[in-house]
């Protein structure tokens, strides 16, 4: 699947929930992003912010598969999200 910035911030907010209701994951997310609670509230609507938590989510390949067994989505999903949000694009060196 293709996914544009919007359907990409959809999958993050999904994530961005789904991590919010994780009280193992939720601590360190919020301890490796120092933000605070409200932190969380404000930004969760900035493209910016999202495409962290998605880069938070494939730190490990177990989170990302809990996550999508949890939602139904595809193991993929997150990687192609995040290629579509700021800070995604994939890097050519050559």
């Amino acid at each position: 699947m293709s996914y544009t910035q919007e359907s990409a911030e959809t999958l993050a907010l999904t994530a961005l929930g789904w991590l919010a209701g994780n009280e193992d994951l939720l601590p360190v997310f919020m301890g490796a992003s120092g933000l605070s609670e409200d932190d969380l509230r404000a930004r969760a609507a900035d493209p910016e912010f999202l495409g962290a938590v998605l880069d938070f989510l494939m730190m490990d390949d177990a989170w990302v598969m809990q996550f999508c067994d949890e939602t139904a989505t595809a193991y993929a999903a997150p990687g192609q999200a995040r290629a579509a949000l700021p800070g995604g694009e994939q890097v050519h060196w050559t």
